[in-house]
């Protein structure tokens, strides 16, 4: 695991020098910001805690753990002694001392983390099947991920790597949101598809019981725990 130490800011302004607006998934996405040119606009938090350096099972190499809800990452993390990071220490982790918007810097870059394949059409009857001879195949003809580690350019400053595409990964708001289906749940980093990719923007319109093809989690835990 990675030790993480900062004042967080909980809200980052930042300038966007190049923007698209993505019809297809009704998001905004911005490839470049402003480098350097960012205020914060609420108290700084301190955050301490350690976090995976790769997406669950944690192991540089290996595939990422997919067709998880939040309540089975809870769980899968509390039985290594560890919980589910908060959101606000996943984009910490993400955003590096240097605060950057990308974890490696301030454009956005398929070259450097695997994002910006192209879409596949699941067939939710398939990937939902109880029957791992119908589910399975389905998941490989979808499967666009990449081993965790295997895109050296995808690490942080905090070292760790995979942050933003490849998976979706599941964290703990640092608020409740009773107006969105996740409630307490968030889903971060984006995937391996052209979506926003970046530190900051979450998707809370999943539900906690959500499981999906590309949806994974990674796990944190307080410093000396464990």
């Amino acid at each position: 695991m990675q030790h993480v130490q900062m004042n967080f800011c909980p809200d980052m302004e930042r300038h966007c020098l190049k923007n698209e607006y993505d019809k297809a998934n009704r998001l905004s996405i911005c490839h470049r910001f402003k480098e350097g040119l960012q205020t914060c606009r609420a108290p700084r938090v301190a955050l301490d805690f350690c976090i995976d350096r790769y997406e669950f099972p944690n192991e540089l190499g290996k595939r990422p753990r997919v067709m998880v809800d939040w309540y089975e990452a809870t769980g899968e993390c509390a039985a290594l002694g560890k919980r589910l990071c908060y959101e606000s220490e996943w984009v910490a982790a993400c955003e590096g001392p240097r605060e950057t918007p990308f974890p490696y810097g301030w454009a956005r870059s398929s070259e450097m983390c695997n994002i910006d394949n192209r879409w596949i059409s699941p067939s939710l009857k398939k990937i939902y099947s109880p029957d791992p001879s119908i589910s399975g195949p389905e998941l490989e003809r979808l499967w666009q991920g990449v081993p965790s580690g295997s895109k050296a350019g995808c690490v942080s400053g905090f070292g760790v790597h995979d942050l933003t595409g490849n998976v979706d990964e599941w964290a703990l708001a640092d608020r409740d949101r009773p107006e969105e289906r996740a409630v307490f749940a968030a889903l971060k980093g984006g995937a391996w598809g052209h979506v926003r990719n970046a530190c900051r923007p979450v998707t809370t319109s999943h539900e906690p019981e959500f499981r999906y093809y590309f949806v994974s989690f990674r796990c944190c835990r307080d410093p000396g725990a464990g």
